[in-house]
């Protein structure tokens, strides 16, 4: 199941990057395509408000 980010993301960019693919689309809060993360959870770490949940 894909992971999902809460409305506590602050669309700070931090987890772009550790998308390995780039299932992480930039807005007013982020979104992850469910039909792309392959639910590494690499993104979680990288969140300073720990938004990224498992789905």
């Amino acid at each position: 199941m894909a992971h999902i980010i809460t409305d506590e993301c602050l669309a700070c960019g931090s987890c772009l990057p550790e998308c390995p693919v780039e299932a992480i689309s930039e807005g007013d809060i982020y979104v992850i395509d469910a039909d792309l993360c392959t639910d590494c959870g690499a993104c979680v770490d990288s969140c300073p408000t720990e938004a990224i949940i498992a789905g």
